[in-house]
């Protein structure tokens, strides 16, 4: 069965100066969250950092949320490549329900690992998105619950319910204040562990 993943890349060619700049303005910043953290990331700095005029930084990102949303995006395509054509039991070739578990598992230690950035790449006057990759993990879930519980009456509500089980933790944590304390090393085993459970309840081993 064909993967519900499409591909996030840039609608048009880029001239070859425009994609030079691109990659080095996202190694740069990539760099300068390492090493300072995303909260010191600043435009002019990145400007300075890169050796690229502002007006560069500028019409490339548009605002800083910009910069950690194409961080972002470079980090979702590397995961779906991993998804698409992967080993398994991530990528093809295992069994729906082992995919289905090694998905939720991926994509928990995934949203764990980059919460900062998507805080940093949020307007702080709109609430958090509820689409975006969450609908291609909605996509994908379909598919693999289409082979692992054939004839499931109702697959789509389904599979919302089960993206919003595995998704939905990230939500509520962009949604509340900034946290005082660093989120919990364990959340991802844990939440992956509770993903485990529900899917392989929910098909029958």
């Amino acid at each position: 069965m064909d993967s519900p993943f499409v591909p996030l890349g840039r609608p048009r060619a880029e001239r070859a100066d425009a994609a030079h700049n691109r990659e080095q303005l996202l190694a740069t910043a990539r760099a300068m969250v390492a090493e300072m953290g995303v909260e010191k990331v600043t435009m002019d700095g990145l400007a300075e950092r890169a050796g690229l005029g502002k007006g560069t930084v500028y019409r490339r990102f548009g605002t800083r949320a910009g910069i950690f949303h194409a961080l972002l995006d470079e980090d979702e395509h590397a995961f779906q490549e991993q998804v698409m054509s992967g080993p398994p039991p991530l990528g093809p070739g295992a069994a729906p329900l082992d995919r289905l578990v090694a998905y939720g598992r991926a994509r928990t230690a995934y949203l764990a690992d980059h919460l900062t950035l998507v805080r940093a790449s949020l307007d702080r006057n709109r609430p958090a998105p509820a689409g975006g990759a969450s609908t291609l993990t909605r996509l994908h879930l379909r598919m693999l619950l289409t082979l692992a519980r054939p004839g499931v009456a109702d697959l789509d509500t389904l599979a919302l319910q089960l993206t919003a089980a595995l998704e939905g933790p990230l939500l509520l944590f962009l949604s509340a204040p900034q946290p005082t304390n660093p989120p919990d090393p364990r959340a991802a085993d844990r939440l992956g562990d509770g993903w485990q459970a529900l899917v392989e309840r929910l098909c029958g081993r």
